[in-house]
């Protein structure tokens, strides 16, 4: 049988790799060749024949590094995509920049309570206005909405129905009394001032107990200015009397827009998931030597996976007088759980660098200095 064997020695070639993604890099055509020795040397040769050519090796170290670069930004991706969300998406790759967290995200979450408290927000308040009719108390929503062409439910947030302000009610008992303030304030350009012409010789507490005095005597004594919304049916209070038109003001949201959970990003690429966060493979040359070693290992865990297919495919090879049998389900099953661990390994690596856990270590680190520093002696200087 016609078996390619390695022959023990390679020299890397950029293209011969099957993507290309690292064929450029120094380092990496350096070591590409070197690691093809040494897994070639793990797996037992020149003791046994490799049923591999260089190719596989390369292949192998290709998908390592590949590998371990989408399992570091995949992680680093996860542990900033809540500021990462809305940046541009067309930037330069991310490998290299140092990202910062930001509030961005969590002021577009808080917004939404600001929309609902009328303080903000990202959904815009629309006004309108109804004409009050002598004796008629109650006033469809639903229809004015569907008057005004508007498309879908509306929300009531806020009905500007009450009585006039108490300060244009404001009576100055010394107006007129001949004191002489209306000239000493026309004098100033303050003539035209409300309250009237006396709170410079009144302190300021004395206008607004009487500005509390006037309204708390419209809640106790007279109707009540208020309204009541129920289904659709804005009801009034006091019924409104008199002729001429009179306008009720009031604000009000558009459901379809308030329940719109896409943001606008005015025509711009912009992060939205994890898929599109801008991040390229990573350069081989500055990955350090934890990095390559477990980029090493697993390419190894590739070649014994190759290896066995390899092999099993020619699961016998027939020898004078008898036949040999390969170890092809040994190497796959070393190979799966050789790579299995390995990724382990490093996603409880990079567990242990989160920002999280940086911080509550950190924050144990203080607490620990704490305690050392509280059973120093304190020395007492007199001077």
């Amino acid at each position: 049988m016609n078996i390619p064997i390695w022959p023990g020695s390679s020299s890397f070639q950029p293209g011969e790799t099957p993507f290309g993604f690292y064929d450029l890099d120094p380092q990496f055509q350096i070591d590409a060749d070197k690691f093809a020795l040494f897994a070639s040397r793990r797996l037992g040769y020149p003791l046994v024949e490799i049923e591999l050519q260089d190719l596989n090796f390369y292949a192998a170290l290709e998908e390592a590094i590949t590998t371990y670069g989408n399992e570091v930004y995949a992680y680093q991706v996860a542990d900033n995509l809540l500021s990462l969300q809305g940046a541009p998406s067309t930037t330069v790759a991310g490998n290299n920049q140092l990202v910062q967290p930001n509030l961005s995200n969590v002021i577009l979450l808080s917004n939404q309570y600001g929309t609902e408290a009328g303080v903000g927000g990202t959904v815009p308040w629309h006004t309108g206005s109804i004409d009050l009719v002598s004796g008629n108390q109650n006033y469809d929503m639903k229809q004015w909405a569907l008057d005004q062409g508007i498309q879908g439910r509306i929300e009531i947030k806020r009905v500007f129905y009450e009585a006039s302000p108490a300060i244009t009610r404001y009576f100055d008992p010394y107006a007129g009394t001949g004191t002489g303030m209306m000239q000493m304030l026309d004098s100033f350009g303050w003539g035209s001032y409300s309250p009237a012409i006396n709170f410079m010789l009144m302190p300021i507490n004395y206008d607004l107990q009487k500005i509390q005095a006037i309204e708390l005597n419209d809640q106790i004594r007279k109707s009540q200015y208020t309204f009541e919304l129920v289904n659709n049916m804005l009801r009034i209070f006091p019924i409104p009397t008199g002729g001429g038109i009179r306008k009720l003001h009031f604000e009000y949201m558009i459901l379809s827009e308030a329940n719109n959970p896409y943001v606008d990003t005015q025509g711009q690429n912009v992060i939205t998931n994890a898929s599109n966060v801008p991040y390229d493979n990573p350069n081989y040359t500055t990955i350090n030597s934890i990095g390559r070693q477990w980029i090493f290992e697993y390419a190894l865990a590739i070649v014994k996976e190759i290896l066995g297919y390899v092999r099993g495919k020619y699961s016998t090879i027939p020898i004078p007088g008898s036949e040999v049998t390969l170890n092809q389900g040994d190497l796959i099953t070393a190979a799966t759980s050789e790579k299995t661990a390995l990724i382990e390994r490093l996603r409880a690596y990079f567990d242990t660098t989160s920002r999280k856990t940086l911080l509550e270590n950190k924050a144990a680190e203080a607490v620990s200095q704490k305690n050392i520093l509280s059973d120093v002696p304190m020395t007492i200087f007199i001077g």
